[in-house]
């Protein structure tokens, strides 16, 4: 019983974090925002930049949010190991 009840936390927490990842996919989309527009550095440059946050309409955004979404963004630049560009399915 104790392994069932530990078996289904674990897949509950698991579908907890992989839905966040999902919302954080679908909030770039609206957002018009793929990973592969940019490599990491100009990512992470946009982020620190209230100028940039204003052009992309970031500002907004709560800084958790604002945080998942450049970790988004920055694992699929340009320049990593899995670029995510529009057009292109994985």
């Amino acid at each position: 019983m104790q392994y069932v009840s530990l078996f289904l936390l674990t897949f509950l927490f698991s579908s907890i974090l992989l839905a966040q990842d999902e919302d954080i996919t679908i909030l770039a989309k609206k957002l018009n925002l793929y990973g592969g527009q940019k490599a990491a550095i100009q990512w992470n440059r946009i982020f620190s930049s209230q100028r940039h946050l204003k052009k992309y309409k970031l500002e907004k955004l709560p800084i958790q949010t604002r945080n998942k979404l450049q970790k988004y963004l920055i694992s699929h630049a340009a320049d990593s190991e899995q670029p995510i560009v529009p057009g292109l399915q994985p």
